[in-house]
């Protein structure tokens, strides 16, 4: 077994890196007997792996080989099966039970005892181990055969040492010179005993012949032993020496270590004592300008501006810890606080009394004889406030109340300066519009040196427009637009009235952008966006399919305002808030003057508010003039639709022609007059809607007047209403009417076929009536060339019929009906030729139609017409000239 064991370490586990511990023969239990061998490894490498392989004689030869391998921590059971009796049966259980039989009972016990020892030494994996005896399971296992397989080979495993080169080289040499020494190794031993014995020996003498030099050593050594007592002795003199020195430098070092703390609390000292001076000190100067300087001066702002800005840094000093404790610190904390009180109060009444006075100046009111119609420019006062600015920031800062209150003095005297102003400015505006002032003299009962109205606003509005009731009649619907003197009077006024309305708005916004930029600068309101709940729930209403939101003032005023942004808008809507009412009230009177000043004001309004919002989305102008223009689209839509219902309205005389009707060519100038005042409007989407709308009503009402004609045959109303208004679309190019236009054009067309057919009836009665039976025939299956035997249709019969339609005769009925369609038809409209003209096409055709079946159903008759076709063009021809 050990001449095996060596062989499969040299051959099999050496080239591995492995070192063979344990081994057994063993072969399959309950099978042919197959000889292999189990082999318990380590590897020499560490970490130190265990394992378990199977080793197997190649059927090929003598040499062995590996067949498989485990590792010793997939072990899971070991089972003996008989600790009392021998039994050379056994178990190892791994990932399944492999059955083994031992050569011997003695090679299974020292297999499973190498296993056991290699588990508790590498591994300590819980491995159990059923049926086997106690004894196997120790640490110390008797001297024996087993001991020498497995347990001395693993106590020897970490003391074993690999021989090096030159130790290998030196045992070949010397068994080299031993030739026997392979074949008589106890010769061999032998003789390597004798040598070792030479070599004592020599090693003896050797020792013995260096006894005096060894006696020279020894007393070497003792002279050297005083010398470093010697030494020692001088070492504790000096030591007692330096011992002295070290508490000398200890006192010093205690000493200097003090110092320094102390020079380190007097550097700390001074700076808390020069922060206080610097941070907390406030120079005389800047005390005398907050108790006496002089806020009316620019150089006195300006003093006073620099010792408030060095006040509020001095009073917003971090303070460190404990400084709130000195006395120091509390006296000028409390004199800050006196300073802040004294300034806040003198700027307070300085900046109230300037708002008291310029809110009682009466020199910036209107006159109500200014040519010009303008508003006062308050740039002065604001370049004056604005110098206090950055004292109003400070007072926002330190005195939010005193801050507050002035605000609301600002506001309260700068509402009734706006007031007042804005008033006049209005009462001017709406004279212009009624006219002149002489003729507002002369129209409304203004009396008196002064030119002052007799009343209020709306008494205004009531007097203006009963003297506006005149042109009104004019000018107030689609219906009366027709008469070419009253539209160009409508032209001059309503010129007169758009530049009116827009010299309002154009003095009314640099006046209020003006006013929130300043109020915005001397108050620090920034108007930046913050994120905040809505101000109010707009009031939204629906006009024409299109939502318009309006915020009231009232909803306003019920909300808090948490940001500057709002309260900016507040203080211009409490600054402001007579504009609002003012602009409806002049645009009321406008829409009272004439309703299609809406189509100007809409225009105006709509060009205004895309300004302010492209400006400032959320400012009062932007807020004040789109609810305006809610109430300008408003009227506009009013106008429409009373539009509308006076064309529902129309009656028609039951004794003249209709002609083309008023709310056709009234709409063909209002047409006209919105294109011209919405060329590039930003609300061309309102236009189109209306357009819409009174086109679809002129197409209805036109039908129903034509339907109720007496006088006038319903073709021709519809002919020529409809050619009219294909010619006014045609003409103006109205995109958004482009399929009305086409159905214009149809309704024409149909209308003039229709009624040139009507008129024209049948003006060959007999013959047309002979050969409607002809026809009939031909359609009842009698062949064409046979129809000429029938005795009511031979030719003696139609030579009959014709000889009573002479060329004499048949100019003579179209003379007729050339005087009665000159009675049907209009003159504005210029269509009596195009429909002379259709006729002579119809009654070509009704010709050729005729010659054509007397070609076909009697061929080579040679009869003809008793007048050609040149003879009919020489009858209308010659009819139209003499008319």
């Amino acid at each position: 077994m050990t001449a095996i064991k060596h062989a499969l370490q040299r051959d099999i586990f050496t080239p591995n890196d492995e070192r063979l511990l344990g081994i057994v023969n063993v072969c399959k239990a309950g099978k042919k007997k197959k000889n292999c061998f189990l082999c318990a490894t380590v590897t020499i490498e560490r970490p130190v792996q265990v394992k378990v392989v199977k080793v197997k004689k190649s059927d090929k030869g003598d040499f062995y080989k590996r067949q498989q391998t485990w590792e010793l921590r997939d072990l899971t059971e070991v089972d003996a099966k008989d600790a009392s009796k021998e039994n050379p049966e056994f178990d190892l259980h791994f990932e399944k039970v492999y059955r083994w039989l031992a050569s011997s009972t003695a090679e299974k016990n020292s297999f499973i005892s190498c296993i056991w020892k290699l588990n508790q030494r590498y591994l300590r994996k819980k491995v159990e181990f059923v049926n086997v005896s106690p004894q196997l399971l120790e640490e110390s296992v008797p001297s024996g055969e087993s001991q020498s397989v497995a347990g001395g080979d693993e106590d020897a495993l970490d003391d074993y040492q690999e021989l090096s080169t030159r130790e290998e080289q030196d045992i070949e040499s010397m068994m080299e010179t031993c030739e026997y020494a392979i074949s008589n190794a106890e010769a061999f031993a032998e003789q390597l005993s004798k040598e070792l014995q030479v070599l004592d020996g020599a090693n003896i003498q050797s020792i013995m012949a260096s006894e005096k030099q060894v006696n020279i050593l020894m007393q070497l050594l003792d002279e050297s032993l005083a010398e470093v007592d010697t030494i020692e002795g001088k070492l504790s003199s000096y030591e007692e020496m330096l011992q002295s020195v070290k508490e000398q430098m200890d006192q010093i070092s205690q000493s200097n270590r003090l110092i320094q703390i102390s020079n380190t609390n007097n550097g700390k000292l001074l700076d808390e004592i020069q922060f206080l001076v610097n941070y907390m000190d406030l120079s005389k100067g800047h005390i005398r300008a907050l108790q006496d300087g002089d806020l009316t001066s620019p150089k006195g702002i300006e003093a006073c501006i620099n010792a408030s800005e060095a006040l509020l840094q001095c009073m917003n000093v971090a303070l460190r810890p404990g400084h709130e404790k000195l006395m120091a610190v509390k006296q000028q904390q409390l004199l800050f606080a006196e300073l802040r009180d004294t300034f806040a109060r003198r700027l307070t009444n300085h900046l109230n009394n300037v708002f008291v006075h310029q809110g009682h100046d009466q020199s910036s009111t209107l006159s109500q004889h200014t040519a010009e119609l303008t508003l006062p420019k308050h740039s002065p006062l604001h370049r004056d406030l604005l110098r206090y600015a950055k004292l109003m920031e400070w007072l926002k800062n330190t005195h939010r109340e005193k801050y507050e209150g002035l605000s609301r003095t600002y506001v309260d005297y700068m509402s009734r300066l706006y007031e007042r102003e804005i008033k006049d400015f209005f009462e001017v505006a709406k004279i212009k519009m009624a006219g002149t002032t002489k003729e507002a003299k002369g129209k409304f009962g203004l009396h008196g040196s002064s030119g002052k109205l007799t009343g209020s606003t709306s008494s205004l509005n009531k007097l203006t427009v009963q003297g506006a009731n005149s042109r009104r009649s004019q000018s107030s619907s689609l219906l009366d637009m027709g008469n070419m003197s009253a539209s160009d009077l409508d032209v001059a006024d309503r010129t007169k009235f758009d530049k009116i309305f827009e010299q309002v708005l154009s003095e009314l916004e640099p006046l209020c952008l003006a006013e929130q930029d300043f109020i915005s600068k001397f108050f620090k309101l920034q108007q930046h966006p913050t994120i905040t709940p809505p101000l109010a729930q707009p009031e939204t209403e629906e006009s024409d399919g299109v939502m318009l939101s309006r915020v009231t003032p009232q909803a306003e005023h019920r909300h808090s305002f948490s940001s500057e942004k709002d309260l900016v808008r507040l203080m211009m809507n409490k600054i402001f808030q007579s504009i609002e009412t003012e602009l409806n009230s002049l645009i009321a009177l406008g829409d009272k003057i004439d309703s299609f000043n809406s189509l100007y004001m809409l225009v105006k309004m709509s060009h205004h508010v895309w300004t302010a919002e492209n400006v400032d989305p959320a400012s009062y102008l932007s807020t004040t003039l789109g609810n305006v223009l809610v109430t300008v689209k408003r009227n506009f839509d009013k106008c429409i639709s009373g539009q509308i219902r006076q064309m529902e309205e129309v009656k028609i005389s039951k004794k003249s022609k209709v002609g083309i009707l008023l709310f056709v060519t009234g709409f063909e100038e209002f047409a006209e007059l919105a294109e011209t005042i919405f060329r590039n409007a930003e609300r061309r989407g309102d236009l189109d809607k209306a357009y819409v709308k009174l086109i679809r009503a002129v197409f209805m009402n036109v039908e129903k007047v034509a339907s109720e004609s007496q006088k006038t045959p319903r073709d021709v109303v519809m002919m020529e209403n409809f050619h009219h208004i294909f010619s006014t679309l045609s003409r103006l190019k109205i995109s958004c009417l482009e399929s009305e236009r086409r159905e214009a054009k149809h309704k024409y067309t149909d209308h003039l076929q229709s009624y040139v057919i009507n008129s024209l009836g049948q003006p060959l009665e007999k013959l047309n009536h002979f050969f409607e039976g002809v026809e009939a025939r031909v359609a009842q299956g009698v062949r064409e060339e046979e129809v000429s035997y029938q005795l009511a249709f031979n030719k003696q019969e139609l030579r009959k019929v014709i000889k009573e339609y002479p060329g004499k005769e048949v100019k003579k009925g179209l003379d007729n009906l050339y005087k009665k369609v000159d009675k049907h038809l209009c003159e504005e409209e210029s269509l009596l030729q195009v429909v002379w003209h259709s006729m002579q096409d119809e009654f070509i055709r009704q010709y050729k139609h005729f010659e054509d079946l007397i070609g076909r159903c009697y061929p080579g008759s040679g009869i003809t017409m008793e007048f050609t076709i040149q003879d009919m063009l020489e009858y209308f021809s010659s009819i139209a000239q003499s008319h």
